[in-house]
């Protein structure tokens, strides 16, 4: 019988591929299938997830994932802001990329 071991490569992989297709609902199950695995999420399970959301103009997912990246003391970066950011501007949601902006400074 072969077998893919679920771990966080695997994941990683398959949730870039979603975001790769435009598939943010399927990359968000899969980063939170993670959890219920114990599967470790890093900054790279992080970034393609978030990516899909921008893709899909899914401003409020990727402004939540940000906040759990925070929580789970994954390293939010410059990439990872400018994603959440382009979300918001996609999703006209202006007030919430500024305060991105202002939160990039600090």
């Amino acid at each position: 019988e072969n077998s893919v071991d679920k771990n966080t490569i695997t994941y990683s992989a398959c949730v870039s591929a979603c975001e790769k297709s435009g598939r943010w609902g399927p990359a968000l199950h899969l980063l939170h299938e993670m959890v219920d695995q114990r599967v470790e999420r890093n900054a790279i399970t992080f970034n393609a997830a978030v990516s899909a959301c921008e893709k899909g103009m899914a401003w409020e997912p990727a402004l939540h994932l940000l906040r759990e990246m925070a929580e789970e003391q994954v390293e939010r970066d410059t990439i990872i802001f400018s994603a959440v950011v382009s979300a918001c501007e996609k999703g006209r949601e202006w007030l919430s990329a500024l305060q991105l902006l202002r939160e990039m400074v600090d």
